[in-house]
């Protein structure tokens, strides 16, 4: 029987953990609380639970040294010590981390190692690559070039759950989906590249319409450029990835971020309510009617939506700030975490689009769409854990029956990777659906 590390017992781990013992392999769950590990594996006797902290690296190097295979589920900080043990001991391993620097240098000593460590195998990444690569190449072979990609994708709650005025909550980390607002956009529009600096990310915005689900707006999801090497799409001429959300989030987020309460600078908040830190961001001489006077600091009406949003979270409360020195993001995240978590009788849903504009040889052209749209459930798993956990379980058990060869550091960009991976994730109910033929103005921009 082989075996199966996994580190880590969050909030997306359930489901890779049931395929693998399901499917017979032995399988061993660490978490910095036992019980937790504990509760994934109980009734399976070829499940096995392990308490482990990251800091405790000869009991990491014993574990990966027993194990055919290591899944880590931990923060990216961590995979390169994890990977540097899997190297020595010649064990493959699997993230649905993106690829850093650090990882892609381990690439020759992995193959030296006759080993494959896979990564960016989840939603995003993970199923978009995958979805993507099945089309690009399918469009190669048949002498297409693809001059239009348009990516988009997002984890949300159920159309009938969004119902406050961020029309958001959170079904996997929060800080997680408040840092990656602060990044900066990248992405190419009829061969010229555009920039979009984090404090203008909320404002470049597309709309879109989804079956099922109605408007969601997009707005771009750092770095899309990189993607033409990745994809091998030299030819792309407009090429953007975004993320998808209701309209409601990326009006508040923007005034939010204009009013600096996503910044990691670390202020002193001691005596502080949360209308005194409004007032102290806006220059304001006191609190009072602390909603009215951003309203004018803002030069917008105090009616304003996100303003009403702001207030609902708690962020012109006269209640009193946590002690001590912290920053604005951590004040709004954590605001964020105590109002916006998605409750447990509550559906999410993940929803992705692919947009192609290919080009043949023959001088026709083409649009093809793919899309997925995914709904957890209350009494088994989010869809965000589904469509996390179970690509990378089928990864595992491709790895480990030899049906995925490669060695070196990857990503699910290959056909005999993802190919097998999208197959049997159609077998049980997470679909992407291609549409062919379509008209150019279905394309969200020229």
């Amino acid at each position: 029987m082989k075996k199966v590390l996994i580190l880590g017992a969050g909030l997306v781990s359930r489901p890779i953990i049931t395929f693998l013992l399901d499917h017979h392999f032995a399988v061993t769950v660490t978490s910095l609380n036992k019980q937790d590990a504990e509760s994934m594996v109980k009734g399976y006797p070829n499940g096995t639970a392990e308490e482990w902290i990251s800091e405790d690296k000869a009991k990491l190097e014993e574990m990966v040294k027993k194990h055919d295979l290591v899944v880590s589920l931990l923060p990216y900080t961590f995979h390169i010590l994890v990977a540097d043990f899997c190297i020595l001991y010649k064990k493959h391993m699997l993230t649905a981390s993106y690829i850093v620097p650090e990882m892609q240098a381990l690439n020759e000593k992995a193959k030296e190692a006759g080993i494959i460590i896979l990564n960016e195998l989840g939603f995003d990444p993970g199923l978009d690559h995958m979805s993507a690569m099945r089309v690009i190449d399918k469009a190669h072979a048949d002498g297409g070039k693809v001059i239009g990609f348009y990516s988009f994708g997002g984890a949300l709650p159920a159309p009938e759950f969004s119902d406050n005025p961020f029309r958001y909550k959170f079904s996997w980390s929060p800080k997680g989906v408040l840092m990656a607002g602060n990044s900066d956009g990248k992405y190419l529009r009829g061969g010229k590249e555009v920039f979009v600096p984090a404090k203008d990310l909320f404002k470049d915005l597309f709309y879109i319409d989804f079956p099922g689900v109605g408007e969601l707006v997009a707005y771009p999801n750092r770095d899309s450029i990189e993607y033409i090497f990745i994809y091998s799409i030299p030819e792309v001429q407009t090429i953007c990835r975004a993320t998808l959300r209701y309209p409601g989030w990326c009006r508040t987020m923007d005034v939010i971020k204009a009013l600096d309460l996503t910044s990691y600078d670390k202020i002193d908040l001691n005596g502080l309510t949360y209308a005194d830190l409004m007032a102290g961001l806006i220059h304001a001489p006191d609190s009072d009617n602390i909603r009215e006077k951003v309203a004018g600091y803002l030069k917008m009406n105090k009616d304003n939506y996100a303003l009403e949003a702001m207030e609902w979270l708690g962020l012109f409360d006269k209640k009193q700030l946590k002690k001590g020195l912290n920053s604005t993001f951590d004040v709004t995240a954590d605001l964020m975490i105590s109002k916006m978590q998605l409750g447990r009788n509550e559906k999410d849903m993940v929803v992705m689009e692919h947009d192609f504009l290919i080009v043949y040889n023959d001088g026709r052209r083409e649009v093809i769409r793919s899309r997925m749209l995914d709904f957890g459930s209350p009494e088994k798993d989010t869809s965000i854990a589904r469509t996390v956990a179970l690509p990378a379980a089928i990864g595992v058990k491709q790895i480990l029956e030899n049906k995925i060869l490669l060695t070196g550091v990857h990503r699910p960009v290959h056909p005999e990777i993802y190919n097998p991976i999208l197959n049997e994730l159609e077998k049980i109910g997470i679909r992407i659906v291609e549409e062919r033929g379509l008209p150019e103005s279905e394309l969200p921009f020229a």
